[in-house]
């Protein structure tokens, strides 16, 4: 390889091996997380070029980095320091052009001004190590601070490595004076060493008389021998002292002291000497591990193994105990001998018949089934087989096997089972693709996101979708050929090798924002003004930053984030960036330290420790509390979107609305809902029913105990809500137009239940149809002219104000122009759209009873009571001075309503609901009757 050709960046910087250096894909590729920090280890040329002398004049097209983590990155505890790293014994090749610009890592004792080495750009520094495997972090110390080691083993390891890696608890140990054992003088590894509590002198356990076969149990003490007799004639002498023992004075530790912050010098040769410092690098890394694990002997071979270890994972606490085998020859008679006839299970004896009967298998095997892709199904052909061996051993004609039954029954098990998973539904299989795309091949994660599945479904549904990929890509490969190689470039002539190789990516690509809105503000800091604006990571409150945060965030992953405050908030109809629970930006701001805009010394943002969950109605990830799930079908929907109110200690017990009725009975056990139709008897077979992979679960009773999707109760404009903070009780089916409950759904073909019409075009279809097949759901806020402000209900959500419509409308319609939120979209104050909407304008009057609303809006049905309205006999609402008016006929002090009856006395006089009605009725006004 070519270590003589110079590597340059965008900027300019001459990069070299041992350099530290940004890393990064383009914006889109990372999502906008921050730089990695690295260092590099080597350049590489193509993965393809030739090995040896050949391979030298090819261009580096790669580089491996040796990977430095973020406090965060490992552990959900706030750092406020955002320039300390964990270093790791991990690296990893990656593309040359994804270096971005180079950057200093220096360990924390060669820093003599911490304070002035963070105020400079681009300064990191470490003292600890996280290895990735253990999941465990270590102590960083130099290899000079290491004395309790011989001779030989410390110089060689000086020589070597700049640093040594240890457990915390082994780190006074290895830089104590060499202990020497004071029976044969030999050095005391601390594996092989106890140290006497009253003389403090060490001794290797075999030494001692008699030897020690281990260490004394944690909270004990040992004494060598001359202090033992010593206690004992102290004892017997009646001379024994309370105060510490005369033996030599304890020696101290070497450790480094405890680090002052000291008084910042500004001392610039100095710093330039620090960023330079040179350290030893043996085999690519500049420390090895040499903690409580390692044979200090072991170091000197130079294959031994650099990266930290743990204790070993054997023995009684991590091992099964396992009783002996029975006797072969004496084998319990309660127990099932393996292997025999009827133990073992038969999967095939095809091997064992002859030729002609093969030929008579493969044509009786032609005619059970005339699909290819059945027939060439695993499962299908290791069943047919299977039959085919056990018509053979049973002397049945190949003729009678046939697939009508998908049943089968194994010794093995207690019940028959199907030899094939039923098939994955179109959203099922979604569903399924999002996980693996989110989670990769964690299947317990893809479990979760598609809860009717049991977990062997899962495994084998991701064979079979695995070979489908391959099928795709081969296919692929036999139309279109392979994707041509890329051409790896060689260097023409010397002047090109020694003019150096330019590489990375510019830091604009993809990140800058050319040309902002009208009125920008930085997502995180609130400025307007900034010479450079950059994209923002999702969970701000705006979709950009300023070159200030924009740099901490991308090289420091620090922001300073503001809160928003109401009166702060723009009124401009500017549709904010979508909101994503579960950002390390989303955490509470009230626990958030108030500090200056200076971005360079203000802590980050507490990550979210929550679980991630994905919600079935914006199909977006959420921590559980925001994003609830249900504990017994897994139902998933963030809360403001169902209604739920959870208190969160009861976060993971929280169960929907149907599942807490399966318990409680309070309404119906058919969870059909009202404005639908019905489920067929092969969809109730779907356990739970609705599915709770889908929307549709989320269910609400009714005023007279029925149910009805959330959906079709909030997209339907005739029903309102008993609480429309909770969406409970769905109200006023019954005022629902005949024309929408027989007209036939554009989109199912039936006339049962009752349909909606589209708002861009005239199709008329059903909410939970509309739903299934991926119709647009959300709101919009119309302007409200000034003249009618008076008499129309207006809101405001994220600054615009106007009258927030429901919509429904197809998914072929072009809606770029109109700004609509979704469902799940929330607010500054954290409401979503739909409940902003309903509590606006699906909240039942309040001034009557439930059963009164439901009374009027049959009255208004029937038209029977119209009489009694027009004379004036109106319900009204008791003075506030007398809240227990009674009823001037009966005395009751009950009703639903009290209607005031004209009198010329000064204190008005009433009559309850039943008796305001039969005195009209004996009037002759008006003839009431009374439905429930």
């Amino acid at each position: 390889m070519s270590e003589d050709v110079p590597v340059y960046l965008k900027n300019g910087d001459l990069v070299k091996a041992n350099d530290h250096v940004y890393c990064s894909p383009s914006w889109d590729a990372r999502d906008g997380t921050p730089y990695s920090v690295g260092r590099i280890m080597q350049f590489l040329p193509p993965a393809d070029a030739p090995k040896g002398e050949e391979g030298k004049n090819y261009v580096y097209t790669r580089v491996r980095l040796a990977w430095y983590y973020r406090p965060s990155d490992v552990s959900d505890r706030p750092v406020a320091d955002s320039r300390l790293l964990l270093a790791a014994i991990y690296s990893e090749v990656c593309d040359i052009n994804q270096l971005r610009a180079k950057c200093h890592v220096v360990h924390r004792d060669k820093i003599s001004d911490l304070s002035g080495w963070k105020k400079r750009p681009d300064r990191f520094y470490f003292n600890r190590l996280f290895d990735p495997y253990i999941k465990k972090e270590f102590e960083v110390i130099p290899a000079r601070d290491v004395r309790n080691l011989p001779d030989h083993i410390r110089e060689l390891l000086i020589s070597r490595y700049e640093y040594v890696v240890a457990e915390k608890e082994v780190i006074p140990d290895l830089t104590d004076h060499m202990r020497l054992c004071d029976n044969c003088q030999g050095w005391c590894p601390s594996p092989d060493t106890v140290q006497c509590d009253r003389c403090k002198r060490f001794f290797h356990m075999r030494c001692v008389q008699p030897p020690l076969l281990a260490k004394p149990t944690r909270g004990y003490g040992w004494t060598c021998a001359p202090c033992s007799r010593r206690h004992e004639e102290e004892v017997d002498s009646h001379d024994v002292r309370h105060n510490p023992s005369a033996g030599p004075k304890a020696l101290k530790s070497n450790a480094p002291p405890a680090r002052g912050r000291g008084r910042p010098r500004k001392d610039k040769s100095l710093a330039e000497k620090e960023e330079n410092f040179p350290v030893k690098h043996f085999k690519l890394w500049p420390f090895r591990y040499f903690g409580a694990h390692t044979v200090a002997e072991d170091t000197l071979d130079e294959e031994d193994l650099i990266f930290p270890r743990a204790a070993t994972r054997q023995g009684p606490k991590y091992q099964a105990t396992v009783p002996p085998a029975p006797d072969p020859y004496n084998y319990p008679p309660d127990i099932e001998e393996r292997g025999g006839d009827s133990t073992v299970e038969v999967l095939g004896v095809i091997n064992s018949l002859t030729d002609a009967e093969v030929a008579e298998v493969e044509s009786c095997k032609k005619s059970l089934t005339r699909d290819s892709t059945t027939a060439s199904s695993v499962d299908w052909l290791t069943e047919v087989i299977r039959r085919f061996s056990d018509a053979a051993l049973a002397a049945r004609p190949f003729t009678s096997v046939n697939m009508k039954s998908s049943i089968r029954s194994e010794k093995w098990k207690k019940f028959e089972t199907a030899y094939t998973d039923k098939p994955f539904s179109h959203e099922e299989v979604v569903a399924f693709e999002d996980a693996i795309a989110l989670h990769g091949p964690e299947l317990r994660a893809a479990r979760d996101e598609v809860p009717n599945r049991s977990m062997p479904e899962i495994v084998r549904f991701y064979g079979h979708w695995k070979n489908t990929k391959l099928k795709e890509e081969n296919k692929r490969l036999r139309t279109k050929g392979p994707p041509p190689k890329p051409v790896n470039r060689q260097y023409v002539s010397e002047a090109e090798r020694i003019g150096g190789l330019h590489v990375g990516l510019s830091d604009d690509e993809g990140s800058i924002v050319a040309q902002p809105s009208k009125s920008p503000s930085c997502g995180a800091c609130r400025t307007r003004e900034s010479t450079t604006w950059w994209k923002a990571p999702k969970g701000l409150p705006t979709n950009i930053l300023c070159d200030n945060c924009g740099t901490n965030w991308r090289k420091y992953a620090d922001l300073n984030v503001r809160p928003v405050r109401e009166e702060s908030v723009p009124t401009s109809k500017s549709k904010a960036i979508e909101k994503r629970e579960g950002t390390p930006l989303a955490g509470p701001s009230s626990k958030r330290a108030r500090t200056s805009v200076s971005v360079q010394s203000t802590p980050p943002p507490a990550p979210s420790a929550a679980p991630q969950v994905k919600c079935l109605a914006c199909s977006k990830q959420g921590p559980l509390g925001k994003v609830l799930r249900c504990k017994k079908c897994q139902f998933r929907a963030h809360s403001g979107s169902i209604g739920a109110i959870v208190d969160p200690t009861s976060v993971e017990s929280w169960t929907c609305e149907l599942c807490e009725n399966e318990e409680t009975l309070e309404a119906s056990i058919n969870h059909d809902c009202l404005l639908c139709p019905r489920a067929g008897p092969e969809e109730r077979r779907i356990k739970p029913w609705p599915p709770a992979d889908t929307l549709l679960r989320a269910c609400k009773p009714t005023e007279g105990q029925g149910w009805t999707h959330i959906l079709c109760a909030v997209f339907s404009p005739e029903l309102t809500f008993t609480d429309a903070s909770r969406l409970r009780l769905v109200e006023g089916l019954s005022t629902i137009t005949r024309h929408r409950w027989t007209t036939k759904c554009c989109l199912c073909g039936e006339v049962e239940g009752a349909v909606v019409k589209c708002n861009d075009c005239p199709k008329e279809f059903h909410i939970s149809c509309a739903w299934k097949q991926g119709h647009k759901f959300g709101f919009e806020i119309q302007p409200v002219k000034s003249s009618r402000r008076d008499t129309t209900i207006t809101t405001t959500f994220k600054g615009e104000s106007g009258c927030m419509n429901a919509l429904v409308s197809c998914k072929e319609h072009d809606r770029s122009k109109r700004d609509i939120y979704d469902i799940c979209e929330t607010n500054e104050g954290g409401e979503t759209a739909l409940q902003v909407y309903c509590q606006a304008y699906k909240q039942a009057p309040s001034n009557a009873h439930g059963l009164l609303r439901k009374a009027r809006r049959l009255d208004n049905i029937l038209n029977i009571r119209s009489g009694a309205e027009t004379n004036g006999s109106v319900a009204s609402t008791p003075d506030p001075g007398n809240p227990d008016p009674e009823c001037s006929r009966c005395k009751s002090q009950f009703s639903p309503a009290f209607y005031r009856v004209d009198s010329s006395s000064a204190a008005p006089s009433w009559l309850c609901h039943r008796c305001h009605y039969e005195t009209n009725d004996m009037n002759g006004k008006a003839m009431g009757m009374m439905v429930s």
